[in-house]
């Protein structure tokens, strides 16, 4: 009995092709730290945050009262990501808004005004 032995010399190239997909998300206009791109919304959330905060309730449709109730910005930062189809997560959201609550009402203010 003769033994034959197989012996691969190469393995087989396989092209892969990289696609990209589109999730549809964009950024913000803003960064969260750039404050004093708009000085009207710097100094209206740095002296009277609460009537800013009401007001970026009221323009996404919701009760002036909103920004009252806890944890309320963090979900009304959620909304403008989903209505504006911003990338984030609503983990996202709870950091700024529970370390830079200013600085995260001013940028959904800008984005309001930005976005119409």
């Amino acid at each position: 009995m003769e033994y034959q032995s197989n012996v691969i010399s190469s393995q087989p190239q396989v092209t892969v092709t990289q696609y990209t997909v589109s999730s549809g998300l964009s950024d913000w206009t803003s960064n969260v730290c750039d404050c004093c791109e708009d000085c009207g919304i710097c100094l209206c959330a740095t002296f009277i945050p609460c009537i800013l905060g009401c007001k970026v309730a009221q323009d996404n449709g919701d009760s002036c009262c909103l920004p009252f109730l806890p944890g309320a910005m963090i979900a009304l930062r959620t909304s403008i990501r989903s209505k504006y189809h911003i990338d984030g997560s609503v983990c996202d959201d709870w950091v700024i808004m529970a370390c830079l609550p200013l600085c995260g009402l001013c940028q959904m203010a800008r984005e309001q005004k930005r976005r119409g």
